[in-house]
């Protein structure tokens, strides 16, 4: 894997988030916040790059959504100082199910149910930002990306992608540095313990973890995706994982077109 600079990485995701929310014509940006790394990870970026005061999140649980989540997402809130009202899609999802049915003549299941409730919590994050004239922060990785693990119109929206251009092994380790940095300094870290710990989820379906929807650990798609993609090398040269994640890679390019700016990385 690439070998980075945390405190340089850090530096500069923070300064182009900044750069891109102002000259945007922003001064404040909403995050939905999860519980999960991406959303916390942002969040924590996006206080350093603009203060606490200009970051507001939002919780919006789903019937898959567990206790352990919104539990975490409210510490990382508490510890960032920045508020985070919950607005659950529970009994929105449940009417648009029934209305699917009626409408189709069978139930919304499988990836429809799945990607509905990703649309419905972009609804709500456009709609406080056209209320409010807050800029929605993305919090997709580029592991996700590079897989087409993402909802068009749903967690792909968003202006500005903070860690974009980092891998989802090089967000874990960026999470840990930003919380060694606030130990050094003698404060809380910003990241809670049991999101670092936790099998990263999308939460939307019971016992789904992100690994078994890929087929694939992310320690080993990151190190597939920076030999083909950084280093150049063929997938025939690797292995027959490596073709199996080429052949996903290239029939998402679509998707990557689709996906908001994000700030790059220099190792």
């Amino acid at each position: 894997m690439r070998s980075l600079a945390m405190d340089s990485v850090l530096d500069g995701i923070c300064a182009q988030t900044a750069t891109f929310v102002r000259e945007a014509g922003f001064t404040d940006v909403l995050i939905g916040l999860s519980g999960g790394l991406d959303s916390s990870v942002v969040a924590a970026l996006a206080c350093k790059a603009l203060g606490h005061e200009h970051v507001h999140g939002i919780l919006m649980p789903s019937p898959y959504t567990s206790a352990d989540s919104v539990r975490d997402a409210s510490e990382l809130a508490r510890g960032l100082g920045i508020s985070a009202p919950a607005f659950p899609i529970t009994e929105t999802f449940a009417t648009f199910a029934d209305d699917y049915e009626t409408f189709l003549d069978e139930p919304l299941s499988g990836l429809a149910a799945e990607n509905t409730q990703a649309r419905l919590r972009m609804c709500i994050l456009m709609a406080l930002s056209n209320a409010k004239g807050w800029m929605v922060l993305n919090t997709g990785n580029r592991s996700e990306a590079a897989m087409g693990y993402s909802t068009l119109y749903g967690d792909t929206a968003g202006a500005f992608a903070p860690i974009g251009g980092l891998y989802k092994t090089e967000v874990f380790a960026l999470a840990a540095h930003l919380n060694e940095q606030a130990c050094r300094a003698g404060a809380q870290p910003p990241i809670p313990h049991n999101v670092l710990v936790k099998p990263p989820s999308a939460e939307l379906s019971f016992g789904q973890t992100d690994e078994a929807s890929l087929g694939i650990s992310y320690d080993e798609l990151d190190e597939l995706l920076f030999q083909m993609i950084d280093k150049g090398r063929s997938p025939e040269s690797i292995s027959p994982e490596a073709q199996r994640v080429w052949e996903r890679y290239e029939k998402n390019a679509f998707k990557r077109a689709l996906e908001p700016p994000f700030a790059k990385i220099n190792p």
